[in-house]
C-alpha cells in the first residue's frame, strides 16, 4: 500500500477525481468533500487511521450521525460520499480493500423529522411581538432552545442558578437526572439578561419556583405544552408550513453544527449522551475545546 501521508492533499486529489474523471458537478463534488470531512473528524476523535478503518468503524460513525438527529436522507448522501472516497483510495493503492463497499443505505420511505433553516429560525424570532409582556421571555426561550439544543423538558426545568453568565455555560439536567455542561451563545445570554431585567425580576414566583428561569404568567414553571404552542404560533406567523415542535429546534441545532463542521463527539456531548455531576464540571470538561466546537460552528455565532 502507498502511505497516505498528507490527508489534505489526498482529499484534494479526490476532489479532482470526482470532477475530472467522474464528471460530477462542482457542487456535488464539494458536498462529497464535506461528507468526507465529517468522517475524517470522527476518525481523528476516535484515534483511527484512515487506512485502518473497518466496516465496524463506519457503522459506528453512521450510528453517531443518527444519534445527533441526522435523518436517513442525509445519511444516504454521506454514505455515498464515503463510498466514493474509499473507492478512490483503493484505486490509488492507499488501502488494500474498501471497507465502505458493504455499507447499507438507510431506507428513505419513513417520514423524516423536520429541520428548520437558519433563515426560518430568524423569521420565527422576527415574528415575536416584543410589545407584549411575554415577548422578551419568548425570545429568550427560542434562542436558548436553538442555541443549546435542549429538550423541551430541559428548558422548562432550567434554573437561574444553573446559568453561568461569566463562564457562558448552562448546567442542564437531562434524562435520568444526569447533568451536563452546555456552552451558551452570547446572543442567548443577552436575551436571558433582558428577560430577567424586564420581566422576570418583576414577577412574584409561585411557591417552589423561585429558582426557575422561565415562568408563566402565574409565576410557576412553564409547561412543555405551553412551549409547544409558543413555537407552533411563531411558525404560523412566519409562514413556515413544516410540522414543527420544540424538538425541531434541537434537530436543527445538531444539523446546523454538523453542516458547519463541528466535531460529532462534541455535538453528542452537548445533546446529553455523556453525563457529568456539578462538582466534576471543571475537572472533566475541557471548556475551551467545547466552546470552540459549539460556539464557533453554530450559525447564531457566525456574524
Amino acid at each position: 500500500m502507498r502511505p497516505i501521508g498528507d490527508i489534505l492533499q489526498v482529499k484534494e486529489h479526490f476532489g479532482v477525481y470526482l470532477t475530472v474523471e467522474k464528471g460530477l458537478a462542482a457542487n456535488t463534488a464539494e458536498a462529497y468533500g464535506a461528507d468526507v470531512d465529517k468522517l475524517l473528524g470522527y476518525l481523528l476523535a476516535e484515534g483511527v487511521a484512515v487506512e485502518a478503518v473497518t466496516l465496524g468503524v463506519l457503522d459506528h460513525f453512521l450510528a453517531t450521525l443518527r444519534d445527533v438527529g441526522i435523518g436517513p436522507r442525509s445519511q444516504a448522501r454521506i454514505i455515498s460520499g464515503v463510498k466514493s472516497f474509499y473507492k478512490f483510495l483503493k484505486m490509488e493503492g492507499y488501502v488494500d480493500h474498501n471497507p465502505a463497499r458493504m455499507l447499507e443505505t438507510p431506507k428513505l420511505g419513513r417520514h423524516l423529522p423536520a429541520v428548520l433553516t437558519v433563515e426560518e429560525i430568524d423569521a420565527m424570532i422576527d415574528c415575536i411581538d416584543m410589545s407584549k409582556k411575554e415577548g422578551q421571555r419568548n425570545r429568550a426561550i427560542v434562542e436558548t432552545l436553538y442555541g443549546c439544543g435542549l429538550r423541551v423538558s430541559e428548558l422548562v426545568g432550567l434554573r437561574l442558578s444553573q446559568v453561568f453568565f461569566d463562564e457562558e455555560f448552562v448546567v442542564v439536567e437531562g434524562k435520568g437526572d444526569k447533568q451536563r455542561l452546555v456552552p451558551i451563545s452570547a446572543e442567548a445570554l443577552e436575551q436571558i439578561r433582558l428577560y430577567l431585567e424586564q420581566t422576570r425580576s418583576h414577577q412574584v414566583a409561585a411557591r417552589g419556583s423561585d429558582d426557575i428561569l422561565f415562568l408563566n404568567r402565574r409565576g410557576g414553571p412553564l409547561s412543555r405544552v405551553m412551549v409547544f404552542y409558543i413555537i407552533k404560533d411563531l411558525c404560523a406567523l412566519a409562514g413556515i408550513r413544516k410540522v414543527v415542535s420544540p424538538h425541531t429546534l434541537r434537530h436543527s441545532f445538531a444539523t446546523h453544527l454538523l453542516e458547519g463542521g463541528a466535531n460529532l463527539r462534541a455535538i453528542q456531548q452537548m445533546l446529553g449522551h455523556e453525563s457529568i455531576t456539578t462538582t466534576e464540571i471543571y475537572v472533566h470538561i475541557d471548556r475551551t475545546r467545547l466552546r470552540e466546537e459549539i460556539l464557533l460552528h453554530h450559525p447564531r455565532n457566525r456574524h
